[in-house]
């Protein structure tokens, strides 16, 4: 009897302590991109600061990021970059990328004085490490800046 208590002992013990040497879960989630700031450039152009969000618990390097603006409704223009930025896990950093705006939605901009606009961004994300091609969307409002003029976050 003694001899089956200690061996059952044994066992549990390995056993509990197997769970302990598995390593980390790699949890891999879809990434998302957002606006941070839209600058006005004195050519009419917009400079865009980009908010790359990595929600895995690994780093994932971002390979090009394509998408579509639309402000208030309208469709402002295409965005695209290639950063090949890793990013750390739970992590977001930011890229810079240009767009001309269309008449309409450049106009909503620049007469925006005070109160919100609202933005949506859709189209895709392609990672390399680790590698995955993924469709996000994400609705926000812009608001501008006190002080900079045609500056809006």
């Amino acid at each position: 009897m003694r001899l089956f208590r200690s061996c059952s002992i044994v066992g549990f013990v390995a056993f509990a302590l197997a769970g302990c040497f598995g390593g980390q879960t790699k949890n891999i989630f879809p990434p998302r991109a957002s606006i941070q700031q839209l600058a006005v450039q004195a050519d009419g152009s917009w400079k865009i600061e980009l908010r790359l969000q990595n929600y895995s618990n690994v780093s994932t390097t971002f390979g090009t990021i394509d998408g579509k603006i639309e402000l208030a409704g309208n469709p402002a223009g295409n965005v695209g970059a290639s950063p090949a930025l890793r990013i750390g896990p739970e992590s977001a950093d930011l890229i810079e990328t240009s767009l001309t705006p269309t008449p309409a939605t450049a106009q909503a901009v620049s007469s925006l004085q005070t109160g919100n606009l609202h933005y949506r961004l859709t189209g895709r994300i392609t990672t390399t490490d680790p590698v995955g091609d993924y469709p996000y969307t994400f609705e926000g409002v812009l608001s501008p800046v006190p002080g900079l003029n045609g500056v809006l976050r």
